[in-house]
């Protein structure tokens, strides 16, 4: 008797599953209908999302927070072209991403679009399945590529092509991907000799940790301890060092006062699998002109690909941390002190630093809502952010406690990606409140997925700080007419119980009471607190940020 015969989409679906697919995010029509059914017969989770590019970005979030691939699966044509912004971000953020996508071959149907230059022009890689012989191949081969080189991959599968017979070619046979460009390496290389050699001779050693070594804390701490270094990260590794007394939180536009001098005053700066790109750097304003500094990453087309480094070291960021500490002799100082550690602990968070409360007529301090929500969440949370003016409050005063507390898809710096962030992010690490801390453009630009919050029961907080406009450019354009990016006053509130949340809305501190209510009870719905935040003056990190425009 022949063997029942499988075809091409439910035989991908099943062998995604298979190899380790747990979760898979989308918006199902015709052409991925059969192989997102077939996720889900072999054990996958999926999550429907309202829209497809709300579904890229919480498979990037579940990504970042996970540690595992994450997978979207979209219909041919309009279903890729309303993920594009999402895989953008993701493409951008080396998150190892996993897009299937329905196709059509045939220029003549209304869903043809060249999917593949459209996935290449956001710099992600583009597959195609070719046969039935080879689907199943072909697919494990992509999904093991994005988790191999940590890179968005989108898997085009041709409607008619699905639906053949599947072959069973093992993805060994197959080659492991397509070639790689030769990295242009834009730093001189060195070697963990010649890094051990400058962090012995500095006296005021930096540590900046970015998102390629969230894995490496312990080992960079140990090495810290042998050469005295400060230890700060970039925004999406927030957290990393919590706890430690030589931590100054972020590097960059969300920097302290303090952080930024020290950072600034440092004769080594070293980055661990961090990008120091204009953010982390502040356009280079915190690298003193003598300072030396070093780059450490496992890609080496990193090196030196945001500015000049004295040198690159090619690596992976907790083995070379180790091997350095072995090379290095006695402990020393460097930095730190007993006055230092002094000043550290008093200034390392922004509420230690003094502000004028400008809350008032029918608006609240965006810095008074966001400390005030900080002493009332628990600790054990998990905050997500948007883009925008506002994005700064949540990211500086919202504390997070480890690496895995603080989701930020802002490589591309799109508005809008902040709720399904979130819900990403919930899925994740569902031993955590989550935090949707959004502008008011923003949350109006996702609000469809309040809807996919409420259905999945997440018990999530979705802060809302509402200017009545796009402030970053009410702010930006001094002196011209700001009618196109101001708006009347929206009842997000209203919105938010449309949906089934819970809702507040917020114009002073004693409002904020309510969300303690809600934090005593069951937390059967999500909250939304739509805070009328004052407006009068734009942010500073805005500011820089227009400068690399």
């Amino acid at each position: 008797m022949n063997p029942p015969e499988v075809h091409v989409d439910e035989a991908i679906g099943r062998a995604l599953a298979a190899e380790g697919v747990r979760t898979v995010f989308g918006v199902v029509g015709s052409g991925n209908f059969h192989v997102t059914n077939a996720l889900v017969a072999g054990g996958a989770r999926y999550v429907a999302a309202r829209h497809e590019g709300g579904a890229a970005t919480m498979a990037d979030a579940y990504a970042r927070m996970s540690g595992e691939v994450g997978v979207v699966t979209v219909h041919q044509g309009p279903g890729l072209t309303n993920l594009i912004t999402g895989l953008a971000e993701a493409a951008k953020s080396r998150t190892p991403l996993l897009v299937l996508a329905g196709e059509v071959t045939s220029p003549l149907s209304n869903f043809w679009v060249d999917q593949a230059a459209l996935a290449q022009a956001v710099g992600a890689l583009s597959g195609r399945i070719t046969s039935g012989e080879t689907a199943v191949a072909e697919a494990v081969a992509a999904y093991r590529l994005a988790r191999r080189e940590r890179r968005a991959v989108l898997l085009n599968l041709p409607l008619d092509v699905q639906s053949h017979q599947a072959g069973d070619l093992p993805a060994e046979a197959l080659p492991a991907g397509p070639p790689e460009d030769t990295p242009v390496v834009a730093a001189d290389l060195g070697t963990v000799e010649r890094l051990a050699e400058v962090l012995a001779a500095a006296e005021r050693p930096v540590f900046v940790a970015g998102r390629g070594a969230r894995h490496a804390r312990r080992e960079l701490e140990l090495l810290g301890e042998r050469t005295g270094a400060l230890l700060a990260t970039s925004a999406v590794a927030r957290g990393l060092f919590k706890g430690n007394p030589w931590d100054l939180d972020v590097s960059g536009g969300f920097a302290t006062p303090l952080a930024a001098e020290l950072i600034r005053d440092a004769d080594l700066i070293v980055g661990w699998g961090c990008a120091l790109n204009m953010w982390t750097m502040r356009h280079g304003a915190l690298i003193a002109p003598t300072a030396t500094v070093v780059q450490v990453d496992l890609d080496a087309s990193a090196l030196g690909a945001h500015r000049s480094v004295s040198f690159g070291v090619v690596g992976e960021v907790a083995g070379c941390a180790t091997a350095v500490t072995e090379l290095i002799g006695a402990q020393r100082d460097g930095y730190r002190s007993d006055e230092l550690a002094a000043r550290i602990a008093a200034g390392r968070r922004w509420q230690d630093v003094a502000y004028d409360d400008e809350s008032g007529a029918g608006r609240i301090d965006p810095r008074t809502l966001t400390i005030r929500l900080d002493e009332l969440l628990p600790a054990d949370r998990i905050v997500s952010v948007d883009s925008g003016n506002f994005m700064g409050y949540p990211a500086m005063f919202l504390d997070v406690p480890d690496e895995h507390g603080f989701c930020f898809t802002q490589s591309f710096q799109s508005i809008g990606l902040g709720l399904a962030t979130a819900i990403g992010a919930a899925l994740a690490r569902p031993d955590r409140l989550p935090v949707a801390a959004l502008g008011d453009g923003g949350a109006l630009m996702g609000v469809a997925e309040l809807e996919t919050v409420v259905r999945l029961g997440l018990p999530m907080v979705v802060v809302v700080y509402d200017d009545e406009g796009y402030g970053a450019e009410v702010h930006h354009f001094h002196g011209a007419p700001h009618d196109t990016v101001t708006f009347p006053p929206v009842d997000l509130a209203a919105i938010g119980r449309g949906f089934g949340c819970a809702a507040v809305t917020v114009t002073s501190a004693a409002d904020l009471d309510a969300v303690r209510e809600w934090l005593d009870g069951p937390r059967d719905l999500p909250l939304l607190v739509h805070a009328k935040v004052t407006r009068e003056r734009g942010s500073w990190w805005l500011e820089e940020a227009f400068r690399g425009h």
